[in-house]
């Protein structure tokens, strides 16, 4: 443990908090402080100016990473009859109807993403308390609820991310793995800023990207210059 922490506090050492950086330079520096022995996850913090607590102001989607997350996603998807075939067929690991709903409330959680088709979504609100205390309700904005099974499907494999503002206006997500290429973990952070930006409210007054961060699973954030990495991208 004191290992570790002595590991920590040298990275800690190698950030300047009061210097941004480009998207490119601060990936490089999040690659340089990560210490652990695994291969890290990267991810992003981007803080919006936005206040949540207005319906108006919720910034909330889903996004295919050009690069994927390098994570395997374990997809279950509730369908009936042909569409429970296709789900299957376009790679589901498991598929079914109210005896997975059933299974479900028998404590079985061994699954990332949750996809179902509208009609099923009665029996799926019997999950609620399970399901959304997890983040993983099906819901229609994010395209977790369609009849396009085999689109939405292979979506999730492919490495599609949700992502949704918090109480604090902060939206994070990941962006790949350590062992990405630092061109892949770029495109990646832009194409998820790129969405932020689609997605403003035409509600939110002032500056809206107001802060970008970066951080592998174990290493310290490393601050971006959020004028650069979002200056291209305005709507």
């Amino acid at each position: 443990m004191r290992k570790a922490a002595k590991k920590h506090r040298a990275a800690l050492l190698q950030v300047d908090r009061a210097t941004k950086l480009t998207l490119e330079e601060a990936i490089a520096l999040v690659k340089k402080t990560a210490h652990a022995k695994f291969d890290e996850t990267v991810e992003i913090a981007v803080r919006l100016g936005v206040n949540p607590k207005y319906a108006d102001q919720m910034v909330r989607g889903a996004i295919v990473l050009p690069h994927g997350t390098g994570q395997k996603v374990r997809v279950l998807v509730f369908a009936k009859g042909d569409k429970e075939r296709e789900a299957r067929e376009a790679g589901a690991d498991f598929a079914g109807s109210d005896e997975l709903v059933q299974r479900i409330q028998e404590g079985f959680l061994d699954f990332d993403r949750v996809i179902a088709t509208p009609d099923m979504m009665s029996s799926v609100g019997k999950l609620g308390r399970i399901l959304g205390t997890r983040g993983l309700m099906p819901n229609p904005k994010v395209g977790t609820v369609t009849f396009e099974i085999d689109k939405a499907v292979r979506e999730a494999k492919a490495g599609k991310v949700q992502y949704r503002v918090e109480k604090a206006g902060i939206v994070h997500c990941r962006i790949g793995k350590l062992s990405f290429a630092d061109s892949a973990l770029v495109e990646n952070a832009q194409a998820l800023i790129q969405a932020l930006v689609r997605a403003k409210p035409s509600t939110a007054k002032g500056t809206y990207i107001r802060g970008i961060a970066l951080s592998s699973t174990m290493g310290p954030g490393v601050h971006v210059d959020s004028a650069s990495a979002a200056g291209e991208l305005r709507p």
